[in-house]
């Protein structure tokens, strides 16, 4: 007699084999198109400080997205094509015109209406809910136009130092500002892009909402609220992370805060960010 399944997950290797292959054939021609993009980012713009969360959120929504991956096939399907087909048309296009024009928010942007277009296809809408917020996840990932992350960082530089000279400068240390360059004693250092800008503003933002994803809290109250106080989470671990890096220069020297100890500082961005996260959410 067959005995009833009752595991919560179902690998693919335990399904029939007229249900797995199309999905392998699918993982193929997903690879196919978006591997080769994500091999010129790592090369290139996730291999700098001011884009190397990108990395990083696309392995967090893979993950994410396996987690659910089980229950999303043991629903039964409810195919839409009427909707995902002209959906994946409009989605190929998008990619093939960012990938021929180098526009990196079309060509990366795509995969993720390639994704729920193909879930419509073969199990209907219902299917995309368990994937949602692996797919909003990896809006985290694309790069924006380089002119929208110019106009957006400079404001918050510009706040992340006002605020650094002004703590260092009330415990005692001699301190100095012209813009977003600070001086501390006869020290200058340059506020850049990657210390304070959009773009760790949204690792921290991405982090944190793995963290509500993960403790799972009942109270929707309680998920607005943390989501909500990510952003000024981001700005005063920034402030830190500056701190820290006039601090080591002041104390250290200049080639120790552009070397190791300004890798160390990156981690004590994260470090700053996560502490004041689970503080936030116990209070």
């Amino acid at each position: 007699a067959a005995q009833p399944t009752t595991a919560k997950r179902m690998p693919m290797s335990t399904l029939p084999r007229q249900e797995w292959w199309p999905w392998a054939l699918i993982a193929l021609g997903v690879a196919a198109l978006y591997v080769p993009s994500f091999y010129v980012l790592l090369r290139g713009l996730w291999s700098t400080d001011q884009q190397a969360h990108g990395p990083i959120v696309l392995a967090l929504s893979i993950w994410l997205a396996q987690r659910r991956w089980g229950e999303v096939m043991r629903m039964p399907a409810a195919p839409m094509p009427a909707l995902g087909w002209p959906l994946l048309l409009v989605s190929l296009v998008l990619h093939m015109l960012g990938r021929s024009q180098d526009i990196l928010l079309f060509e990366i942007g795509s995969l993720i209406p390639v994704l729920i277009a193909v879930l419509l296809i073969m199990k209907g809408p219902q299917a995309i809910r368990p994937m949602a917020f692996a797919f909003f996840l990896m809006l985290f990932m694309i790069p924006l136009p380089g002119v929208v992350v110019d106009t957006l960082t400079h404001p918050m530089k510009m706040g992340v130092s006002v605020v650094a000279e002004h703590v260092l400068h009330a415990i005692g240390y001699p301190m100095g500002r012209n813009g977003v360059m600070l001086q501390i004693g006869q020290y200058q250092l340059l506020v850049a892009d990657a210390c304070a800008g959009l773009n760790t503003l949204f690792a921290l933002e991405a982090m944190g909402l793995v963290y509500l994803n993960v403790v799972q809290h009942e109270s929707l109250g309680r998920k607005i609220a943390l989501a909500l106080l990510i952003v000024p989470i981001s700005f005063a671990a920034n402030v830190i992370r500056v701190m820290v890096l006039c601090l080591i220069t002041y104390h250290f020297g200049d080639e120790a805060g552009q070397g190791f100890l300004h890798g160390f500082a990156g981690i004590v961005l994260f470090v700053a960010a996560i502490f004041m996260m689970v503080a936030a959410d116990s209070m």
